[in-house]
């Protein structure tokens, strides 16, 4: 199986992606944890990521791409994976869909979670508390919501149009949303 989970931040869509990755038996792929992973190491890469980052912008294509692409191409993505945070963009859309015909393996499903505005801002500050993630302030969350709608939002209907669309409430108890897109998705 490989799905692409898309949504607005807060959404859930790490919580729902960790579930799913156990569901399946496949790795759960967040640009947000590679990211992470390199700015609390100091790379090279997380060091210009995180410079993006604080200002409430999100990381530049280039930078994203190669990464992704690289951890496609790893052993334990043979048999399948779930995206989380990429694609976000027209142009991430047509590097990816490179990358998996390089790849050889097709897109099965893209599962969209959805949420009102007051409940991805409410979530979001919260996690910032209990995280002190430097990245969740209420102007920043604010330009990533704005940015996810102009950017991201479209593409749902690139997929929609290719028939690998599923839309999913992403408010609710966290295993109910989980065993309502494992049964959408007919597994």
């Amino acid at each position: 199986m490989r799905l692409l989970i898309m949504g607005p931040q807060g959404v859930g869509k790490g919580t729902q992606a960790a579930l799913l990755s156990k569901h399946y038996n496949i790795p759960a792929i967040s640009t947000g944890d590679i990211f992470r992973f390199n700015i609390k190491n100091k790379t090279p890469l997380g060091l210009e990521a995180l410079e993006y980052i604080n200002k409430g912008e999100l990381v530049p294509d280039e930078l994203t791409n190669k990464i992704v692409k690289d951890r496609l191409a790893q052993d334990d993505a043979k048999n399948g994976w779930i995206l989380d945070g990429y694609p976000r963009n027209a142009s991430q859309v047509e590097a990816l869909d490179a990358m998996l015909a390089d790849l050889g393996t097709p897109l099965d499903a893209v599962v969209a979670l959805t949420a009102d505005h007051d409940v991805l801002m409410d979530r979001m500050m919260k996690r910032a508390q209990l995280e002190g993630r430097s990245d969740d302030n209420p102007e920043a969350i604010a330009k990533r919501l704005d940015v996810y709608a102009k950017e991201t939002a479209p593409l749902l209907d690139t997929y929609k149009s290719r028939g690998l669309l599923h839309e999913f409430n992403g408010v609710g108890e966290i295993d109910d949303i989980q065993a309502t897109i494992v049964k959408g998705l007919g597994e």
